[in-house]
């Protein structure tokens, strides 16, 4: 980041002046095409992927390139869970975001110097050996103030293409990709249920979401009782959907389903507690548990969850939410996960 550009910010930074959570968009929009002259053609081995895997926006990507098979055609780095300083040397610069270690590196403490929390499961920054995810949008020219995951990179000109998770498994699902991916005939944005999908991911987006992060960094009652209301009611309309059909698009899994599962997978382990979300829990909804079973044990996906991350991210990164780090040792919901589920009940998917 230039220094004419504005004080950088996280996640936790982004509230209005009544107290409620706004999201700042993504910047990079680009995408991958697969016509012969296009800027970011399709090409194995070209593209990376800079995720963490407790980021939920960033485990959409993971899952969606573990279920097309294209974990040959695009490299991943994988942040450690644990925000630290981006600039440990500039003492007027404070900002905390993602960094990037390898697996034996030593284990880190939380921003304020809580906790020791391990490095398994990372993996470094194998393209430009950088060790912040803020240096790649400073190479990127990036003028803006979060650093955010995930991030799709060109190796041949050395930038970003999209950090916008909802176009980049667009992309990675695409015709683009098909002609690389091991699983190529599987289609999670297909024609004939788009408006379906669009209509279930703007509604889902709002409420859940993005509705539990509205009730977690909320800094009002009013806007947290707000967000709480809408959440919960959402969650009894995807309860009540799922009554009658198998995945939020009708038979078939789809993107909807990807993009619901990641905030449902953490809802019970994290959000109750770290976010205030405790009105109910998943466990609580027959059909939204069973779902999240099933999509769980759905081929790809159980390889792309790193509880261990998430609840380490959560509890470690924001010292204003949780100033010593400790991080709770229930309720271990991928127990749960792996017990037989009941959608087999509508057919087979």
């Amino acid at each position: 980041m230039s220094a004419m550009s504005s004080k950088a910010i996280s996640a936790v930074e982004e509230v209005s002046a009544k107290g409620a959570f706004v999201r700042t968009d993504s910047t990079f929009r680009n995408t991958i095409s697969s016509e012969p002259d296009a800027k970011y053609p399709a090409v194995t081995g070209r593209y990376h992927l800079y995720v963490a895997n407790a980021c939920p926006w960033a485990h959409r990507c993971l899952i969606v390139r573990a279920m097309k098979g294209l974990q040959d055609v695009i490299s991943v780095s994988i942040t450690h869970p644990t925000w630290q300083r981006t600039r440990p040397d500039d003492p007027d610069d404070a900002h905390c975001g993602w960094v990037f270690r390898g697996p034996e590196d030593a284990p880190l403490s939380n921003p304020t110097g809580h906790g020791s929390f391990s490095c398994v499961g990372c993996v470094p920054d194998i393209v430009n050996g950088f060790s912040t995810v803020r240096q790649l949008y400073d190479k990127a020219g990036f003028t803006g103030s979060k650093f955010t995951v995930p991030v799709l990179w060109d190796k041949e000109t050395g930038t970003i293409v999209n950090n916008e998770s909802s176009e980049i498994i667009r992309i990675l699902n695409g015709p683009a990709f098909d002609g690389l991916a091991r699983n190529n005939d599987l289609d999670l944005y297909p024609d004939e249920l788009r408006a379906t999908i669009d209509e279930v991911n703007d509604w889902v987006y709002h409420d859940v979401n993005n509705g539990v992060y509205k009730c977690g960094f909320a800094k009002s009652q009013e806007a947290y009782d707000g967000a709480c209301t809408a959440l919960f009611a959402a969650l009894d309309r995807l309860e009540e959907l799922l009554a009658s059909q198998r995945f939020l698009a009708g038979d078939q899994f789809t993107e909807a389903d990807v993009r619901a599962f990641v905030t449902l997978l953490r809802f019970d382990e994290v959000y109750v507690v770290y976010f205030k979300t405790n009105k109910a829990q998943i466990r609580d909804y027959p059909n939204l548990r069973n779902y999240v079973r099933e999509v769980y044990q759905l081929p790809g996906v159980a390889e792309t969850v790193n509880m261990d991350h998430i609840k380490m991210h959560y509890f470690t990164s924001h010292a204003v939410l949780n100033a010593f780090a400790v991080i709770p040792s229930g309720p271990n919901v991928l127990e749960d996960l792996s017990l037989p589920h009941d959608r087999t009940r509508f057919g087979k998917a």
